[in-house]
Parts: C-alpha cells; sequence; structure tokens
C-alpha cells in the first residue's frame, strides 16, 4: 500500500506542477469523443482538480469528425478519431503535434501499443491511445437459437451477418449494423478473404455484390443505439463494437430482463480498432488538452474507462486497478491465441474512402 500511495501521490504533485505552468490559459476545455466511452466521475474529478470546465460533445462515425476537422475551427481542444483515421489527419496537418515534456505518464503505455500505433504515427509523434477493441458480432443468445430453429450456430460468426441462409432467418428477431461506412466494408471484404483496407479500387465490387444480397434482412443502422437494443432484446444481432456489445450484456444483467448477450471472437479474422487522443491543429486551449491528457494516463483513471465502457485500455500500470472479472474477459482482453486473429488497421486513400462510402450508400438505401 505504501508504493501505491508514494506512486499516486507523485502523480498529483505532476499534475499540479503542470496547472500551475498553464494557469494563464481560460480555464476551457472542449472535447469531442464516442458515446458510451467515458466513466461517470471522469469529467468531474478532472474538474475538481483544474478548476478547468469541460464542455463534452458525442459523435458516432469517424467520417462526421473528419468532416469537421478538414472544414476546421471546430473549437475542440481533444478528439479522439480512430487511428487509421488519425494517419489521415496527420498527413493533412490537421493535428497537433505533441510536447512530449508535457506528457510525463506517456511512461505508463505499453511499448506494444506504441509501436503498433507508430505504422499509423511514426514515432507516436500525435496520438495516444484511448481505449482499444474489435469490431465483431453480438448475439441474444436464446433469442438467436430461437430464430436459427434446427439450424445449427456457424463455426465462424461473422455467417450470421454476411451468409443469408443465416441472416434471412435473423430477421425476425432484429438485425442491426454500424452505421458508417469504414466500419461495414472492411469486415465484408475481411469475409470474402480480401485485404480489409485493399488499395485496389475493383476488390470493392465483390464487397458491394455481398451486402446488396443482405441488405433485405437488415432491421436498423446504427453506432449508438444498437446497445440499448441488444440489451432490451429489440434486436437479436448487432454488428458492433466489442466494448458496446459487452455493455449491453452488462446493462441486460442489471435490467435482470432474462436477456443473455455474448461478444463472439470470429474463428477467422475480426478488425483491430485503436481510439486515440489528439489536439487539433487549431485548437483554443491546447496547454488544458495536455492536462486532460497526462490525466487520463494516470493509472487508475485510465482502469475506470475499462471498468465502465469494457473496452481494453493501452496502461500496463492501470491493469491492477482494473476489474477482476474484466481482465479476465477474453472479449475485452483478448487472449494471446485470440489476438493474432486480429487485424491491424490501415488507413486507405480518398478515392478508396469515396469508393467505400459510395458502396455503403448503396447498400443502406438498397440501391
Amino acid at each position: 500500500m505504501r508504493s501505491v500511495s508514494n506512486a499516486l501521490a507523485a502523480s498529483a504533485v505532476s499534475f499540479i506542477t503542470l496547472s500551475t505552468a498553464y494557469a494563464q490559459e481560460e480555464k476551457v476545455l472542449n472535447i469531442y469523443n464516442w458515446s458510451d466511452y467515458i466513466a461517470e466521475d471522469t469529467i468531474k474529478n478532472f474538474e475538481k482538480e483544474t478548476g478547468i470546465k469541460v464542455r463534452y460533445d458525442l459523435f458516432d462515425t469517424n467520417e462526421i469528425l473528419h468532416a469537421k476537422l478538414v472544414a476546421g475551427k471546430t473549437g475542440y481542444d481533444i478528439v479522439v478519431p480512430s487511428a487509421n483515421w488519425a494517419n489521415l489527419q496527420i498527413q493533412g496537418g490537421l493535428l497537433t503535434k505533441l510536447d512530449k515534456s508535457k506528457l510525463p505518464n506517456l511512461a505508463n503505455l505499453d511499448p506494444i501499443i506504441q509501436a503498433s500505433l507508430a505504422k499509423l504515427d511514426p514515432n507516436n509523434e500525435h496520438v495516444i491511445d484511448w481505449l482499444w477493441g474489435f469490431t465483431t458480432i453480438g448475439i441474444n443468445v436464446q433469442k438467436v437459437k430461437a430464430a436459427l430453429g434446427d439450424l445449427t450456430m456457424p463455426a465462424n460468426a461473422w455467417d450470421l451477418v454476411f451468409d443469408p441462409k443465416y441472416i434471412s432467418k435473423l430477421k425476425s428477431c432484429g438485425v442491426s449494423v454500424l452505421d458508417s461506412p469504414s466500419e461495414i466494408i472492411p469486415p465484408a471484404m475481411q469475409y470474402l478473404g480480401k485485404n480489409p483496407f485493399s488499395k485496389t479500387a475493383g476488390e470493392y465490387q465483390e464487397a458491394a455484390a455481398l451486402l446488396k444480397k443482405i441488405r433485405p434482412y437488415i432491421s436498423l443502422f446504427s453506432s449508438s443505439g444498437y446497445i440499448n437494443d441488444l440489451a432490451n432484446g429489440s434486436i437479436c444481432v448487432a454488428l458492433g463494437w466489442s466494448g458496446d456489445i459487452n455493455i449491453a450484456r452488462q446493462r441486460a444483467i442489471d435490467a435482470k430482463n432474462g436477456n443473455e448477450i455474448q461478444a463472439l471472437i470470429p474463428s477467422t479474422h475480426a478488425i483491430l480498432f485503436f481510439d486515440v487522443m489528439a489536439i487539433p491543429a487549431d485548437a483554443p486551449h491546447p496547454n488544458n488538452a495536455y492536462l486532460w491528457m497526462n490525466y487520463i494516463m494516470r493509472p487508475e483513471v485510465h482502469a475506470s474507462l475499462s471498468n465502465k465502457v469494457f473496452y481494453a485500455n493501452p496502461n500496463l500500470a492501470a491493469t491492477k486497478f482494473v476489474k477482476k472479472d474484466i481482465t479476465e474477459n477474453k472479449t475485452v482482453y483478448l487472449s494471446d491465441a485470440d489476438k493474432k486473429k486480429m487485424i491491424a488497421p490501415e488507413a486507405v486513400s480518398s478515392d478508396i474512402r469515396r469508393l467505400i462510402t459510395r458502396i455503403y450508400t448503396q447498400f443502406k438505401t438498397g440501391m
């Protein structure tokens, strides 16, 4: 206990020192983050320690965030894009190069995660991982079994959504997919045995044909509301994010509504994502943004995020503060074998992004 107390005291002293150095900046911090992605007391504790007032806005797709950054003058001091989108934003000069001397808690981060991010952010100069997870399939166990009838569960979880044999039966209990081109096209490409981030335009036509086949059976396009819909039984299958599916699971447990929600790990591959903190190039309060980043990287703070939203964090020093049932949940903290099934995210060109958006729009509208 003494060593933990000393560590926390040192962290607090460092935090106070940094706060004093930035005292001249207006005590305001504007954050733009994903929904359902923070603990209840994260902002409150930061405001109490620093006297900085936080304005916290939400988005639910990378496309929305990227459009705002490209337009400029967002007023945001912290944004949380996925790392492959951050790569585009770095290339476009939209994100600030970090002054690491203002971020002593960087020492807490897992060098393996840092090395993965460095492939998209060379030398880890612009972004810091917030949390990470993977895109997958979530199910209401009983409702899926009932809808499939005599048809047994497939070995590959992706079949539930991408194989008409299965999804046609599941339409009766509700199928949801993420409402985002960059979240739907890569899994479809992977299912077809293609590079999910292919640089070859012609390969995407096979994904377009696949999506056209399953469109009649999709009930909902949602990147946030599907959590409650899965928890309360309004849908039985969701192509979504691992942590969101585990949030739905916990909400069903808390509600005691009898819905057993399960995040599946596909037997083939799934696509990783790293959502990262970054400071826009035109941020009005960059010094306050550094205080926020360093605060989040405090071990007990980073752990509190994982404890609330069921995504793994990149903070090695935080693991001892994460609840045991979460660190033992193999759909949150992946086993070594399952990590090998994960495909790291990649950035694609503007032409490919436009093609992906066009295919997705046709898919969603049923054209």
